[in-house]
């Protein structure tokens, strides 16, 4: 295969996960990061991650759980830059927040709020279970963790979440 023949099939490649997975990716990046910009930035980052390591995709069916996986550590990289940006800049790393346009995940404005309450972590294994209703072994094949381990995490964060839900619902932080 010439360069010209791997560089039009990584771009296919591309297109194609752009297509299947993009808007997916944008609300999944939105449900670690709290941040519909950075959200948008961070899915755009994940293609372009993905477009770069293209050639280790053996199994084009593992496509979306890999996608998934470059798109939770670009998250991280965002969210670890924020802090240290703030550092050398001076003050507190901008907090959450939650802007007009961004994308309708079906979830009330007071679950959202909770939601700060989880690691980041903790917020995809949420949104991954919860909102995309996927079962514990696409899970695994997400997060590769086993689905065990991915059960009893997701089964804490619920309680934390549920915990956190309560004080908002009874006024605690008014």
């Amino acid at each position: 295969m010439t360069l010209a023949e791997a560089a039009s099939t990584t771009d296919a490649l591309l297109a194609q996960l752009i297509m299947a997975h993009g808007a997916a990716i944008t609300r999944y990046c939105y449900s670690i990061l709290c941040d519909y910009h950075d959200a948008q930035d961070a899915a755009q980052m994940a293609f372009i991650k993905a477009h770069k390591k293209a050639a280790q995709l053996r199994d084009e069916d593992a496509a979306g759980p890999w996608l998934y996986r470059i798109a939770y550590h670009t998250c991280l990289d965002i969210r670890r830059n924020r802090r240290l940006y703030a550092l050398f800049v001076g003050g507190l790393p901008k907090e959450d927040s939650v802007y007009e346009d961004a994308p309708d995940l079906g979830l009330r404005e007071e679950l959202i709020r909770a939601l700060r309450i989880l690691s980041p972590k903790e917020r995809a294994l949420f949104y991954s279970r919860a909102v995309e209703d996927l079962d514990f072994n696409a899970l695994a094949e997400r997060f590769g963790a086993s689905a065990q381990t991915l059960r009893k995490r997701y089964e804490r964060a619920r309680k934390k979440l549920a915990r956190e839900l309560e004080k908002i619902r009874s006024g605690v932080y008014e």
